[in-house]
């Protein structure tokens, strides 16, 4: 039989997150990743202020710092007049270290961390492995069944088994959790477009016939988002992609010469987007974070964040009980804490989302000024920008979310040993090297 304290299924930001957390306090814990690799378009790139935190506490800040990206200082809306982008929210401006959101594509992020927690013997990763059930007993889960991409099956009994596989999770089958859905007023179209030398940086934003755009800069290439009425993805097809080509062109003058590079609509992915989140996180011997608790728009780029801060927390309120050999008897009020910790937070996010949904978005996709009418929506913006504290408030809340958390003491602790003990090591191969060159001339 196969055994674990802890089974993490899903090895996304926050499956990775919560793995490297425990597994540096010394909790068995086994992910399961149904990929043979991270190597996936479209995902989540934001890497906010707050997991740059996380970073260099736990001593990778530097090596993070090394990883190919991108800086994003502002967040700009399409408030203004003719739906000119409008700053609403100037990260460069807060008093921080990190006062910038890092564009990194996240197979870059998953590696790093996998790199990490492969140098704590309490960590396993099982990638082509994907959990296709629950093992329940007496009305408690105990672990999963799975299957790997060659065909094998096996079962893998947990004391714990945490759910981060997004919102098309196993665990939101399950009986008892529930879910909340909100109306969202718009789906994505993901397709990538060449990037010159001369274009801008960063993360830039646009508005055109009832579509708005967001292109995320590669470096060579753009990641550009559509969002368009929902379920008009089969008729906008329809309509030809050398219209949509048109109309994007129109809304992002720039690109305009590349535009038809993209040669036919399989290369246009669409995303489904869904704003909800379970009633409930947790049963007995399971417990559901990140997008498997609570799927996020794409609106301000905050799910991975979230997802992150989730994985902090649960490490904290976890190691604990799993710590002990009778871990069990501790989960259900550390599961329970989990949840009322992280669900106010959870929903203050998701509510703005709703607000930029209802008086932003939803009016754009419709042919509608924002807030209503032209001149509320310009006098608005105007206020934005000319009001130091209400700019800085949303930058703060996109930095930082409502409630910060902290990782457990023993994980930092060991971070803190790891690196006196590679600084112990890099100093005893310098001095030998050094001694080797001088021929030990000190000793004589």
């Amino acid at each position: 039989m196969e055994r674990t304290t802890c089974c993490v299924v899903g090895g996304g930001p926050a499956g990775m997150v919560l793995a490297l957390l425990l597994a540096r306090a010394g909790v068995e814990v086994t992910v399961l990743e149904k990929h043979g690799d991270f190597l996936r378009d479209f995902r989540g790139d934001t890497v906010h202020p707050t997991t740059l935190a996380l970073l260099d506490e736990l001593g990778l800040g530097e090596r993070f710092a090394a990883l190919p990206q991108r800086r994003v200082t502002t967040v700009q809306l399409p408030l203004g007049p003719d739906r000119a982008l409008v700053t609403v929210g100037n990260i460069g401006a807060l008093r921080s270290r990190y006062n910038y959101i890092a564009m990194v594509p996240q197979w870059d992020l998953l590696s790093l961390l996998v790199d990490e927690a492969r140098r704590e013997p309490a960590f396993s990763l099982r990638m082509n492995t994907e959990a296709t059930s629950f093992l329940v007993e007496r009305g408690r889960v105990t672990g999963v069944s799975y299957r790997t991409s060659d065909g094998r099956t096996g079962e893998l009994r947990a004391t714990l088994t945490v759910a981060c596989d997004g919102r098309g999770s196993l665990a939101r089958s399950t009986p008892g959790l529930g879910l909340r859905r909100f109306s969202c007023p718009m789906d994505a179209w993901w397709f990538r477009l060449p990037r010159h030398d001369a274009d801008p940086h960063g993360l830039v934003g646009g508005a055109g016939d009832r579509f708005l755009t967001a292109m995320i800069d590669r470096g060579d290439y753009w990641q550009c988002a559509a969002l368009i009425p929902k379920g008009s993805d089969a008729r906008r097809r329809a309509a030809g992609l050398d219209r949509f080509m048109a109309d994007f062109a129109a809304a992002v003058p720039w690109v305009s010469d590349r535009v038809h590079a993209i040669g036919s609509w399989d290369e246009v992915k669409l995303l489904d987007v869904r704003l909800d989140r379970l009633r409930r996180w947790y049963r007995p011997g399971l417990l559901c974070i990140g997008d498997a608790a609570h799927a996020m728009s794409p609106v301000f780029g905050i799910g991975i964040n979230l997802a992150v801060q989730d994985a902090v927390a649960a490490a904290r309120h976890l190691v604990g009980p799993l710590s002990l050999s009778d871990g069990a008897a501790g989960l259900p009020r550390a599961v329970r804490r989990v949840q009322r910790r992280r669900r106010p937070t959870t929903a203050a996010t998701q509510a703005a989302q709703r607000f930029a949904h209802t008086h932003v978005i939803e009016p754009v996709l419709t042919g509608r000024p924002p807030f209503g009418n032209a001149r509320r929506a310009q006098r608005l913006s105007e206020f934005v920008t000319t009001s130091r504290w209400l700019n800085r408030l949303p930058a703060y809340f996109l930095a930082y979310g409502a409630l910060r958390e902290r990782p457990p003491a023993a994980s930092l602790r060991r971070a803190a040993a790891n690196g006196a003990a590679n600084g112990a090591a890099n100093g005893a191969a310098n001095s030998a090297a050094n001694s080797a060159v001088t021929g030990g001339d000190e000793e004589r």
